[in-house]
């Protein structure tokens, strides 16, 4: 992987393929490699950059509190360093929320918009409260009890389950505790959707456990142009679970 320093930290990403400049990015609490399945059906026609998120992978993390638009930060000086002005983006779940900051700060930049099993509404007070005491479980337990919980409610293939624990037991107590926070402290970016004149393509799984198809729909009803891929007896992962579906959404972003 490549390494470049921004914000303070060591942000490391994938970068491979040639064509239109195509950002993704990974959700909690994984790493670029959610992608690896995806990318071989879209290389061919996108400049792929798949960036570790501050903390993941081989991305290092800051001492610092941080937010959603420190993530999208990272990214906008990611692109500076590449020499990108403008590219598609797409996010999966939390990779989904940056996503949305990107492009509500660098909106110029943005000539695509991909949302995967995400949303575009803030956490409610339950929510958020349930974040914290995760991310005070993980400070004083570890990841273990995440992982378990997670690993299921991500998708019900036994495969793909035991490939994503593989991916969320190689990250740092930090990164899961520092991305729980930004998640809980976002703002809501329902009123951006409506001003997008750019592709927006929308996919979702409708056995996703985590965050209901009915938010996929609701981003639709916003934006009727929007290409809305609703993927059966689909989980969390679209990438992982139905690869050439979600390959074939994605390059409605070119």
């Amino acid at each position: 992987m490549e390494k470049i320093q921004v914000n303070n930290i060591t942000l490391a990403f994938e970068r491979r393929g040639k064509g239109t400049p195509l950002v993704l990015l990974h959700g909690y609490p994984l790493d670029h490699h959610v992608w690896d399945f995806v990318a071989p059906f879209l290389e061919n026609g996108f400049d792929l950059i798949m960036p570790d998120l501050r903390g993941f992978g081989e991305s290092t993390i800051s001492d610092a509190n941080y937010t959603i638009d420190t993530f999208a930060s990272d990214i906008a000086g990611l692109l500076d360093h590449l020499g990108i002005k403008k590219t598609a983006i797409a996010g999966h779940s939390m990779g989904g929320y940056i996503a949305l900051a990107f492009t509500k700060w660098h909106f110029d930049r943005v000539s695509g918009l991909g949302l995967v099993s995400t949303q575009t509404l803030a956490d409610p007070p339950d929510r958020k409260e349930g974040r914290y005491k995760s991310a005070a479980d993980v400070g004083e337990n570890g990841i273990g009890g995440v992982v378990d919980t997670m690993a299921p409610k991500f998708t019900p293939d036994e495969n793909l389950q035991l490939s994503s624990r593989e991916i969320m037991e190689r990250q740092k107590p930090g990164a899961f505790i520092g991305a729980l926070k930004a998640m809980a402290e976002r703002m809501d970016t329902t009123s951006l959707i409506s001003s997008i004149n750019f592709p927006l393509v929308v996919i979702h799984g409708d056995k996703d456990n985590l965050i209901s198809i009915d938010r996929a729909r609701e981003v639709k009803s916003l934006v009727p142009n929007a290409h809305l891929i609703e993927l059966q007896n689909v989980g969390h992962l679209p990438m992982m679970e139905a690869v050439q579906e979600t390959a074939e959404a994605l390059k409605l972003l070119k």
